[in-house]
């Protein structure tokens, strides 16, 4: 699996794929639970890059 761990990277990645995102942004979706994302330990998120690639995909279609 391809994994990343901060909002940080994960801000990197969607930039390199085109789908760049605020720092703010991400945190109301992983608040709204619309991001899918693992919380091991409390401030501490790592993303399943096959996840996002998928999520993006979804979102890119409603636009």
């Amino acid at each position: 699996m391809r994994r990343i761990q901060g909002i940080n990277h994960l801000l990197s990645y969607l930039d390199s794929i085109d789908f760049p995102l605020a720092y703010e942004e991400i945190e109301n979706l992983i608040d709204q639970k619309k991001l899918p994302h693992k919380k091991p330990a409390s401030g501490i998120f790592v993303f399943d890059l096959d996840y996002i690639d998928w999520w993006v995909n979804e979102n890119r279609m409603k636009e």
